[in-house]
């Protein structure tokens, strides 16, 4: 496998800029998820990577070798698109197969069905293996679609939002399923897509893109507990983080608008009198939506809390983050 780096990275589509100056290095046999909304610049860098498009400005190197000129086959990368790519006059055994069955790579016939064997285990479709494709249903077409990529071993897997058409217990099953992969194999991974559950659970580091510019990277619990700025802060926890005038509490240094308060830095019990709005029962914990000076603050607390709407409840912040007015992290 190889570490991947992107060096100046820009690409613009006419007037619009899709990656501005990009700059990051994917480590060798990492897990990394390029995390953002819709027009954040995900996509685009994987095209980047694989070669399907071509900086403007820039150099990609794989494995150490520059390929910013060189075609997707010379990269030797493979990828799983967000729309399921199969042959459909193939059956799921054959769409497993084809990649293997390429002159570059000579994979031995008893290779090829054991790793079609394997793949197709994994992801829970070897009952469907002699189904042709147009049988299949849309999560069962993208777990084909995923198998191809696995099947092969390339210097890079490249997927763009995989699971974002499986049903939520598949797409629980297959994350841990991706990360024991990646794990055992060793495998250099980029991974695309907007679930922050997917980030937290399955990547080595992050990279949080808005707008094209890479605002932040680093591991899960860096981006999660030391923020560079609203918006990086705003991309992993759930429930999200609650952004409040810096004013509503005492102690703002100087410079900041805002700020910021996760679940675990708000102290209940102690401070001003918020009101409960509404109480959400989770199973493991519960959600409580408060009313803070007009302000809405969303905290957890104990599963059986004998809280309830119209209650009074007293809270603190403890250590939380302040931004300044362009939403950047004041010290």
């Amino acid at each position: 496998m190889a570490e991947v780096t992107l060096t100046g990275v820009t690409k613009r589509f006419g007037d619009q800029t899709a990656l501005d100056n990009v700059n990051m290095t994917v480590p060798d046999g990492s897990f990394v998820v390029l995390l953002g909304p819709t027009g954040a610049g995900k996509t685009t860098t994987l095209r980047m990577v694989s070669g399907l498009d071509r900086p403007d400005s820039g150099e990609i190197h794989i494995g150490g070798r520059p390929v910013t000129a060189m075609t997707p086959a010379q990269r030797n990368v493979a990828m799983v698109f967000q729309q399921y790519s199969l042959y459909p006059h193939l059956t799921v055994r054959e769409n497993l197969a084809f990649p293997l069955k390429s002159p570059i790579l000579k994979t031995p016939a008893d290779q090829i069905e054991r790793k079609v064997r394997e793949v197709a285990e994994v992801l829970q479709i070897a009952h469907k293996l002699d189904n042709k494709a147009t049988a299949l249903s849309g999560g069962e077409m993208q777990r084909v679609s995923i198998g191809r990529a696995l099947v092969r071993n390339p210097a890079v897997y490249l997927m763009d939002e995989p699971l974002s058409s499986l049903d939520a217990k598949l797409r629980a099953d297959l994350r841990i399923e991706l990360k024991r992969i990646q794990a055992n194999s060793g495998a250099t991974l980029l991974y695309v897509t907007h679930d922050q559950i997917e980030a937290m659970t399955m990547a080595t580091h992050v990279g949080v893109l808005d707008k094209g510019v890479l605002v932040q990277f680093g591991t899960p619990r860096e981006i999660y507990e030391d923020p560079v700025s609203v918006y990086a802060a705003s991309r992993l926890g759930q429930p999200r983080i609650n952004v409040l005038p810096a004013s509503l509490f005492a102690g703002a240094p100087a410079g900041a608008a805002s700020i910021g308060l996760r679940p675990e830095q708000i102290v209940q019990g102690e401070g001003e009198e918020s009101f409960v709005d509404r109480v959400e029962h989770l199973g493991d914990q519960t959600r409580l939506h408060l009313s803070f000076r007009e302000h809405n603050i969303v905290t957890v607390t104990d599963a059986h809390t004998p809280l309830k709407t119209g209650d009074i409840l007293r809270i603190r912040p403890e250590k939380p983050y302040y931004f300044d007015a362009a939403g950047a992290r004041v010290a």
